[in-house]
């Protein structure tokens, strides 16, 4: 139950394909004592035959339901965040897990770009702003977040894409305020059609 002094939480989620560093994200950020409710698994070979590993050769666990993470803003407002699973077997769960999000980021791994696609829709479908964050992984080749826009088809007008690595704290802080200040922009916009309707 919420304190009567505690301002009412703000849910984002977490999206991407599989193994692009949602989990990382979740808890380079959170608040790791107290909400922090992680959900990986370690890869069995009955897993390994069915979520390809094809340019994610070191991973060694998998998300197998909903990760969970708190963070408050400055103001003292929560931030609930919701890291769905990026297979394509809990596809069917992400309308239940997303509703009453506020907005989503979509973590993108070059090394399978497409792997994001599925989510892009979805997000795109039901109308939740989202802002696309290239995971930086060692090793492999950088590209200019516009390029990443190119290759995704994705204005950059309408939805912002950064780089960032999901494993510092400060980066994935900046992700969050960037998906934050454009969802307040669309908010904006959409309160002044309104106003001229």
């Amino acid at each position: 139950m919420l304190n009567s002094f505690e301002r009412p939480p703000v849910k984002l989620v977490i999206a991407g394909g599989y193994g692009c560093g949602k989990t990382t994200l979740i808890k380079s950020v959170a608040d790791p004592d107290r909400y922090v409710r992680l959900t990986d698994e370690p890869i069995t070979d009955a897993s390994a035959s069915v979520d390809a590993l094809t340019g994610v050769p070191e991973k060694t666990t998998t998300t197998v339901s909903i990760d969970f993470g708190r963070i408050n803003l400055s103001n003292g407002t929560p931030l609930f965040l919701f890291g769905m699973p990026g297979q394509s077997r809990f596809w069917s769960v992400w309308d239940d897990h997303t509703h009453g999000a506020f907005g989503a980021v979509v973590v993108a791994d070059t090394r399978r770009l497409d792997d994001c696609f599925s989510s892009l829709d979805f997000y795109e479908d039901r109308k939740i702003p989202y802002v696309v964050a290239v995971n930086e992984f060692d090793g492999t080749q950088r590209y200019r977040p516009e390029d990443v826009a190119t290759a995704l088809q994705i204005d950059t007008a309408k939805v912002p894409v950064m780089n960032f690595d999901a494993r510092q704290r400060s980066d994935v802080k900046d992700v969050l305020a960037r998906l934050l200040e454009h969802v307040m922009t669309q908010l904006a916009a959409q309160q002044t059609v309104g106003a001229g309707q």
